[in-house]
């Protein structure tokens, strides 16, 4: 194995464990201040290292420190003190598998050999997920019913038959885009949705699926088991659900797992439906026939994007009081951001000077499409929380009728449908 091919693997692991387990803190610090924002008040803003708030952000990690050096209590009525042990650990580790054959970017070809953007290279595809996304509910049932209280047991039985409920029918949804796409690998579903409709519309997978986009989205919310999916845990019924007898980390590995799986599934929603990687208008060689534009464009538009970044640091970061730290930080950061921009621009007009070769274009490809990515992925996400801090939960017999009476319906209907066409189309 060459070297940049281990360094290629090094890096699609390291983008997947940040955004699959590391993004958990600034996770938790976005909820907070969404949340805060809808209910029009401030969120979490005082705590700080020196002058640096970061928004709130040093709150998340303030609470992520107190998670792992507060004391693991086992209750003394535990039986199966083994199960009560492992459970969030499966939750945790099922989750962040979930995540990894999700494609970053285009195949990389590198001195002629092809270099696959997923953290684990394989050939199941989407089969991966599902496998990996219904695994993590045996950890819930775990933790509930090791944990001999009636309110965890009950968590459990309910997040049991969610998921069961739930992932019929996402199977069922899949069905419908491996038909239209005819492949269960993640990377050419990708490349499958380049091109457009009358020259306008991306050939995205919502556009070529609706039906099968929506059932698919509200069956992975339930999956995550977050609002207004959140029965196993619903705190009015089961004052915690499955995790009520935990404490410290084991409490903070079901929380890092809800997170990283809703992380993955934002990815796999990103990935189907919504182009993944993949720039509407631009594929990957559109792209790397018009690099010099795609640099130049990169040029005009960064500067313009730090500037209103920082006028917008210098509006909302005032000093309160005699308090100056505010102004401190704000002049620090608008530092670090025109540094960085800088340096970005720099590279990029020394690329233009110089050319960059057949690796080089590959590799600026790659990264671009990276970038592209995180952008659909935090969108995303942000779903996920807008979602959760507006919609009411609903009642158990509300969410079985949802998914065995509608969505289970819809998904065999969609199925026929699907297949129906392409038959008569022959594609």
């Amino acid at each position: 194995m060459s070297t940049s091919s281990i360094i290629i693997i090094i890096a699609n692991i390291v983008i997947a464990v940040i955004l699959a387990v590391g993004l958990t803190p600034v996770f938790v610090w976005w909820e907070r201040r969404i949340s805060a924002f809808m209910q029009d008040r401030s969120g979490p803003n005082r705590c700080h290292i020196g002058p640096f708030r970061l928004g709130g952000v040093i709150q998340s990690f303030a609470d992520m420190l107190k998670l792992i050096f507060k004391e693991d209590f086992t209750p003394s009525h535990i039986k199966y003190k083994f199960f009560f042990t492992i459970a969030p650990v499966i939750v945790f580790m099922c989750s962040f598998l979930t995540f990894a054959a999700i494609p970053f970017a285009d195949v990389l070809v590198i001195d002629g050999k092809e270099n696959i953007m997923q953290a684990i290279p394989n050939k199941l595809g989407i089969m991966w997920f599902l496998a990996f996304a219904g695994l993590s509910v045996y950890g819930i049932i775990l933790g509930g019913y090791s944990s001999g209280s009636k309110y965890g047991l009950l968590g459990s039985i309910r997040a049991s038959a969610q998921v069961i409920s739930y992932e019929a029918a996402m199977g069922l949804a899949i069905i419908s885009m491996l038909l239209s796409y005819g492949s269960i690998h993640l990377t050419d579903i990708v490349n499958a949705q380049t091109g457009t409709y009358f020259g306008v519309v991306p050939m995205w997978g919502i556009f070529i699926q609706p039906l099968a986009a929506i059932i698919f989205i509200i069956c992975a919310f339930a999956e995550t088991n977050r609002a207004p999916f959140d029965l196993a845990e619903g705190e009015s019924e089961l004052v915690a659900g499955y995790h009520t007898e935990y404490s410290a980390m084991r409490f903070g590995l079901f929380q890092v797992g809800e997170y990283s799986a809703m992380s993955a599934s934002s990815a796999i929603i990103v990935t189907l439906f919504f182009g993944g990687y993949q720039i509407p208008w631009l594929d990957t060689q559109a792209i790397q026939g018009n690099m010099n534009y795609v640099i130049l464009a990169i040029i005009v538009l960064l500067p313009i994007k730090i500037f209103f970044l920082t006028k917008w640091m210098k509006k909302n970061n005032k000093a309160v009081g005699s308090n100056k730290s505010r102004e401190k930080e704000t002049k620090v950061l608008t530092f670090i951001f025109w540094s960085l921009a800088i340096f970005i621009m720099a590279a990029l007009i020394s690329f233009l000077i110089t050319g960059l070769g057949t690796n080089g274009v590959n590799i600026v490809t790659a990264v671009i499409q990276i970038g592209t990515f995180l952008v659909k992925f935090f969108m995303m996400s942000f779903v996920y929380i807008w979602v959760r801090w507006t919609v009411l939960r609903f009642r158990y017999d509300q969410l079985q009728m949802l998914g065995w009476k509608i969505l289970i319906p819809l998904a065999l209907l969609n199925i026929v449908i699907t297949a129906i066409f392409v038959v008569v189309r022959g594609s």
